[in-house]
């Protein structure tokens, strides 16, 4: 079976969803498996397919309920085991009921960065932005949170009791620690725990993107900086996207505008954390100068190519085992500008823009078409499942269940007021979607 037909099995397997993982035992007593209805991490697998297969047909959208927490939910709630995993900007990890909302156990991680400490940003208090991801092997929840004084600590929470059983310090490797945000959601590979790192929102101080790594016992900590003297945050909200034995992460805008310096990039890491692959737009040095760069999203994998998209709009389609370097796209074109984590399914990919979600297919050539655009200004990260594509307007607090066919608005429900790049959380019947207060479960998804 080639690449292609692989992922396209692996994302539509209901029974277990492992990718990107490598067997390991279990911790005794636990299968190491996930259920179909679990979504482990952000947009539910390592390829960032966010599609839920299994989802309920799309049904009569209502408020299931609303789960008030100890603050703001910027990372996306995950579902194992039989309950909602989310976490606070007060560094706190909660397990909730399903079928109502109410906590089942909480751990506190310590106290927050607040504003008033730090150089810039727009998160206050500032704990656990990055979604959380779940490691079957050890049954426990990894969340990375920033502490009073911007030190960032790692933790291992196990799921079954709360118990934070792994808790290590974890910089970013260069510059200022304080002058760094952990926005980017956690990938777990072959029993590594990966975390990157950007800047805080203004883009102050001193802080180069960046990943972090230990092993899921919080040991033998490696790390990849991106060759740049300041900035190239590796910040969206999807994190690492891994394509067989590499991670791909995208970057933002660097310092430099004369030489170039691995910024407005996609970059392949190795699991060991050494840089294998490039690509940057052969506009790098002005992307760079005017904030233009493809660090604002994720890198989207369909089928054999990988789509960059960020802030200036050009869509650049790459082969995905080799990414092209300097101006080495397969093809190029005018998308939107996209802000976010994109989903996949079949051979359409749903992509997060400004200006609402657009549908993209690609031809065997890697010549991109945009199928649809939404007739929505709803800018969140899509999820696509029970025959909708799901799009939260964070701007008006409203989630969409758009038509895959061509994005018209079949149903949609108000949510109350969520953080930037939200992004519903699929499984069963229920959209979960984290708030400036908590976590909604919709009904009807």
């Amino acid at each position: 079976m080639n690449k292609t037909g692989f992922r396209t099995a692996i994302a539509s397997t209901a029974a277990v969803l492992t990718i990107g993982w490598t067997a390991s035992p279990a911790a005794a007593g636990h299968p190491g498996q996930l259920a179909a209805s679990d979504w482990p991490t952000y947009h539910r697998d390592n390829a960032r397919t966010g599609d839920a297969a299994d989802l309920a047909p799309l049904g009569t959208l209502g408020t299931a309920w609303k789960s008030t927490l100890d603050g703001a939910v910027y990372g996306q709630p995950l579902v194992v085991g039989g309950q909602i995993l989310a976490a606070t900007e007060n560094n706190t990890v909660y397990a909730l009921d399903p079928a109502t909302g109410a906590p089942r156990w909480s751990a506190h991680l310590g106290e927050p960065a607040r504003r008033s400490e730090l150089p810039c940003g727009n998160i206050d208090p500032l704990g656990i932005t990055g979604t959380m991801v779940y490691d079957p092997a050890t049954s426990r929840v990894y969340a990375l949170a920033e502490l009073t004084g911007g030190q960032h600590v790692l933790a291992g929470v196990n799921v079954n009791t709360g118990a934070v059983e792994v808790r290590t310090q974890l910089e970013p490797p260069k510059g200022d620690p304080i002058a760094h945000q952990q926005r980017a959601a956690l990938t777990l590979y072959e029993g590594r725990v990966y975390v990157p790192y950007g800047g805080l929102a203004g883009d102050c101080a001193n802080y180069i993107g960046s990943v972090a790594s230990v092993t899921t016992a919080g040991n033998d900590p490696i790390s990849y900086s991106v060759p740049t003297t300041r900035e190239a945050g590796i910040w969206a909200p999807g994190g690492g996207v891994v394509d067989g034995q590499r991670l791909l992460y995208s970057v933002g805008n660097g310092e430099s505008t004369t030489g170039y310096d691995d910024s407005d990039s996609v970059l392949a890491l190795s699991p060991a954390l050494q840089r294998v692959d490039l690509f940057a737009p052969d506009t790098w040095a002005d992307d760079n100068a005017q904030d233009l760069d493809l660090g604002s999203s994720s890198p989207t994998l369909l089928g054999d190519h990988v789509i960059a998209v960020g802030k200036r709009g050009t869509g650049y389609v790459l082969r995905h085992d080799q990414l092209g370097g300097i101006g080495g796209e397969l093809a190029q074109a005018e998308i939107c500008q996209s802000f976010g984590g994109s989903a996949t399914s079949g051979d359409t990919a749903y992509l997060p823009c400004s200006d609402g979600p657009a549908a993209v297919r690609v031809d065997p050539n890697g010549t991109p078409h945009v199928i649809w655009r939404a007739p929505v200004r709803a800018n969140g990260s899509p999820t696509v499942g029970g025959g909708a594509v799901w799009v939260v307007d964070y701007r008006t607090g409203v989630l969409y269940a758009l038509a895959p066919a061509d994005g018209s608005v079949r149903s949609q429900i108000n949510l109350g007021t969520v953080p930037h790049f939200a992004s519903p959380t699929l499984s069963g019947d229920r959209a979960y979607v984290g708030t400036m207060t908590g976590v909604v479960a919709v009904s009807g998804a």
